[in-house]
């Protein structure tokens, strides 16, 4: 299974995913993705972000988003094991109507 890094409007690696699921840099579940594209939800079916693709991923949290109901519940897979530290890239302004996600303020499962 691939890794894909996820980054911030600054270009700093703050995620990646593997499979479904999605960890912060030191390997922490912080969610996963119910349904065929980009749309994250955090451990309790809450929305997270959306991972858009532009000059590498990016991890972003649209601010006014359809709700797209329960996407149902998932238990932490546990450590996935160091993915690798990757390059930063470059700087990207976020899409119109979002915003860089904190992980800070996500509640680890």
């Amino acid at each position: 299974m691939d890794v894909q890094h996820l980054f911030d409007s600054r270009g700093d690696w703050i995620a990646f995913r593997l499979g479904e699921h999605v960890f912060d840099p030191g390997g922490d579940w912080v969610g996963w993705l119910p349904w065929d594209d980009g749309e994250i939800v955090d451990a309790h079916g809450e929305y997270l972000g959306t991972i858009v693709d532009r000059d590498g991923s990016r991890l972003y949290r649209y601010r006014d988003r359809e709700y797209r109901g329960y996407p149902g519940y998932r238990e932490n897979p546990g450590y996935p094991g160091y993915p690798g530290h990757p390059d930063s890239a470059s700087r990207d302004y976020p899409p119109f109507g979002a915003d860089d996600v904190d992980l800070l303020e996500i509640p680890v499962s």
